[in-house]
């Protein structure tokens, strides 16, 4: 756990934009600002206050409570969301990766040369807030289904880009049996995708589903200029 709040407190003290950050957390952890403030014992105002910058940007101290508040406040609701980012990760399996702020789902799937298969009218309304990179088959065969959850990292509204793909339908069945969903799926290496299964799952789940022809070394370059 110390190891998630040091990796809060960083992100904040070194944004610079400091109340973006702390906004992005608090929804992280799905906590209204109304919760945080009365746990507190401070006004909603101050914390919006402390989002929008009006406030400047708060001390060690601040921020400290403030992370402690999030943790605590999960852990009341059954620290669900405080498990899901300490997950131990499977870096043979999945990477996750996160702007340091929202990028548009179109943006993305520019930058990676993409073709948008399914709900394609969807792209405009979507922000990301990263995207992880998935070895589908063996996270499918080798993921237990409780822990599939941890490519999601710290929200699951993200792009998952899967790769090592075949006609595109297990990591299609893997998502709609599973929760989080992400808000966008790539996959990486395909030049078409036919199979009738996986598009009928992605308009069922309303997630658009990207292929990308591009390599994942080159794709890894252009978002992390993102």
């Amino acid at each position: 756990m110390d190891a998630l709040k040091q990796k809060i407190a960083g992100e904040i003290t070194l944004a610079k934009n400091p109340g973006a950050a702390i906004k992005k957390w608090r929804e992280i952890f799905g906590i209204t600002q109304t919760e945080l403030a009365d746990y507190l014992s401070i006004t909603p105002s101050t914390i919006s206050d402390y989002e929008s910058n009006r406030r400047k940007s708060p001390g060690i101290g601040i921020v400290q409570r403030f992370i402690s508040a999030l943790i605590d406040i999960d852990a009341k609701n059954g620290g669900w969301v405080a498990k899901r980012l300490s997950g131990k990760g499977r870096p043979d399996i999945y990477e996750v990766l996160d702007f340091s702020k929202p990028v548009s789902a179109k943006r993305l799937v520019e930058e990676i040369h993409g073709k948008v298969i399914t709900n394609k009218r969807r792209l405009p309304e979507l922000q990301l807030a990263g995207y992880s990179l998935v070895d589908s088959l063996r996270a499918i065969l080798e993921l237990p289904v409780d822990n599939f959850s941890n490519i999601y990292g710290p929200t699951s509204n993200r792009a998952i880009i899967f790769t090592q793909v075949g006609v595109g339908r297990s990591p299609m069945v893997a998502i709609r049996v599973t929760n989080p969903k992400p808000s966008l799926v790539v996959y990486q290496g395909m030049s078409k995708m036919d199979d009738p299964i996986a598009k009928k799952i992605s308009e069922v789940e309303k997630i658009p589903v990207v292929i990308t022809s591009m390599g994942l070394e080159e794709i890894k370059e252009r978002l992390g200029r993102l």
